[in-house]
């Protein structure tokens, strides 16, 4: 899963990158409202931990302009306006989640989580495809009552494949979710990791569609 983190603490920003990227998170950080707003125009993201207080422009109005193009990423705010009008502004006006500072680094995982899951369309933490039960909170998958072995982006590809059964997902939608902006992409990153699923879970679970990218079908 990749995230768009705009947070102007130096500190707390690259505490809070350090640790999602810990548990597996691809994480872009930037550190001022137009750099955010840039991103987002020109990447692709799973969610957005947003602050209010930030140089340039205020994360409220980045809001705003982000619903006002329809984008519907998950959104949770993080900051220090801690009053129920700052909280029943920011709700109003597009964020799914808000959290106020300081914060506990678990509760911030565990309400990601949720806003991906909701936001994909599940309504259970566990996600169950015939004979395998993945667990993204645990970051365990269980076929057939057995634990595999999974890598964390061999994880991940198959969260993404499974939470988009039926739907094609391009080779450079995997490499998004996968990689933020330092890190090193090998040019067959994605299909080495594939190539790893199907000999753990079987040849047949992922289907390569020529010139598209990969699905799992839906049943």
């Amino acid at each position: 899963m990749r995230l768009l983190l705009i947070e102007d603490d130096k500190l707390l920003g690259n505490g809070i990158q350090t640790a999602l990227r810990q548990l597996n998170y691809a994480v872009d950080w930037v550190q001022d409202g137009e750099s955010g707003e840039h991103a987002l125009k020109i990447e692709t993201y799973d969610a957005l931990i947003l602050d209010l207080n930030l140089p340039k422009k205020d994360g409220l109005q980045i809001l705003k302009d982000l619903r006002s193009r329809h984008n519907n990423i998950p959104v949770i705010i993080l900051t220090a306006r801690d009053s129920i009008s700052d909280k029943i502004t920011g709700l109003d006006n597009g964020a799914d989640d808000y959290l106020v500072k300081p914060f506990d680094l678990d509760e911030l995982t565990a309400r990601l989580r949720a806003l991906i899951r909701r936001h994909s369309g599940r309504s259970t933490p566990l996600i169950v495809y015939e004979n395998l039960q993945l667990d993204p909170a645990a970051q365990t998958l269980i076929k057939d009552g057995k634990a595999v072995i999974l890598s964390p982006r061999e994880l991940a590809i198959l969260q993404i494949l499974l939470e988009n059964t039926g739907k094609i997902i391009s080779r450079n939608r995997l490499e998004e979710s996968l990689y933020g902006w330092n890190e090193m992409v090998e040019s067959n990153a994605v299909e080495v990791h594939i190539h790893h699923l199907r000999k753990k879970l079987g040849k047949n679970l992922i289907r390569t569609v020529r010139g598209l990218g990969y699905m799992i079908v839906k049943k």
